[in-house]
């Protein structure tokens, strides 16, 4: 699968839908919203921050999914995908100064990690994320997972100590590479399976749909008050903490979510609307940013609402507002994609990250 496939590019389209709604939603509206259209914009935590990741894991696989390579190509791969680690890694340091929940940091951790890895047989990836997930259920027990944050304004206190950012980036930051390394690692795997055959596809819509049923059915009840508090709270948590339930809900999504994307991409994929969205997908590292900085600033004019990078006391936007905001940004950037794409292969980060980084 050497060529690039339109259904991947549609899921990241999508999760670029749901980033803008999260971001937009978690810094101007309300997070915590529990009812109307405000549940529904929360709806998107978590799935699409998720879908990225192991969007971002296949890519990598899909970038080194040859039969045959010779050591000095591998080693040339290795390289490359290393030295986009560390720009990610650098931009994402950057970044952070505006917008603590940045993600693209916790990606050089994922990627660099994936660097030792590109050549290893399809099974250790699962191996790996099964690891990753265990070893921060076993940080739970020694770190209290609250340490650093401060949950009411979403601040994390002592990120830039030595301490406080080992902590931050391997286990209770907004992304720790435990337990997302095991998203990564589960689209290093997905990479590697032959999506041009039928089977494959509706073996992993059934893998996908078949957990999330079972997970959603177990986190009903759970709401119920059937269980205790703890066990309840184990079952139900949202982002944060990240616990196994979380992991396989937003997983399987993901898994059915991919498979949606490829049929439509491979039905509609001529389709102006399908190509535009596409394009859209590929220029995931310039939305990403340009969302969180001309994005946010747009908002802060059009409103007066202030970014401070926190949770503040203002009063939240009406969900509607966000919603439109976010849907209009949106429609925005589909359109840069399709016009920048008449002239450049690539998206302006993406054309910096490879002259840099290769």
């Amino acid at each position: 699968m050497s060529h690039r496939v339109v259904g991947f590019d549609l899921a990241r389209a999508y999760a670029i839908l749901g980033m803008f709604i999260v971001n937009f939603n978690t810094v101007f509206g309300s997070h915590k919203a529990n009812t109307g259209l405000g549940w529904f914009l929360n709806l998107f935590n978590g799935n699409s921050s998720t879908l990225f990741v192991i969007l971002a894991g296949m890519g990598v696989s899909l970038m080194t999914n040859r039969p045959h390579y010779t050591p000095t190509e591998q080693a040339v791969l290795r390289q490359r995908v290393m030295r986009r680690s560390w720009f990610l890694f650098v931009a994402g340091l950057l970044l952070y100064t505006w917008w603590p929940a940045d993600i693209l940091h916790f990606y050089g951790g994922y990627m660099h990690i994936a660097a030792l890895l590109l050549f290893v047989p399809k099974r250790n990836y699962l191996y790996l994320a099964l690891t990753s997930i265990t070893l921060f259920h076993i940080l739970l027990i020694i770190i209290p997972f609250e340490t650093g944050w401060n949950f009411d304004t979403l601040t994390y206190a002592d990120f830039w100590t030595p301490a406080g950012f080992v902590r931050n980036t391997f286990y209770n930051g907004w992304n720790p590479i435990f337990p997302w390394l095991a998203y990564f690692m589960l689209g290093m795997w997905l990479g590697r399976l032959n999506w041009q055959q039928p089977r494959t596809r509706w073996w992993v819509l059934g893998m996908g749909a078949g957990v999330l049923v079972v997970v959603e059915g177990i986190q009903a009840l759970a709401a119920t008050g059937v269980f205790g508090p703890d066990l309840t709270f184990y079952l139900t948590a949202d982002y944060l903490p990240p616990f196994l339930p979380f992991m396989l809900a937003t997983a399987s999504f993901a898994l059915i979510l991919i498979v949606v994307c490829l049929t439509l991409g491979d039905r509609f994929a001529h389709t102006r609307v399908v190509r535009a969205l596409s394009l859209m997908g590929q220029m995931t590292l310039t939305h990403y940013v340009v969302h969180l900085t001309l994005g946010f600033l747009l908002f802060v004019g059009l409103t007066g609402h202030s970014y401070t990078g926190t949770i503040t006391a203002q009063p939240p936007e009406p969900p509607a507002l966000v919603l439109g905001f976010a849907l209009g940004f949106y429609g925005l950037s589909a359109l840069f994609s399709l016009f920048w794409s008449r002239r450049f292969v690539h998206g302006p980060l993406e054309t910096l990250m490879r002259k840099i980084a290769g």
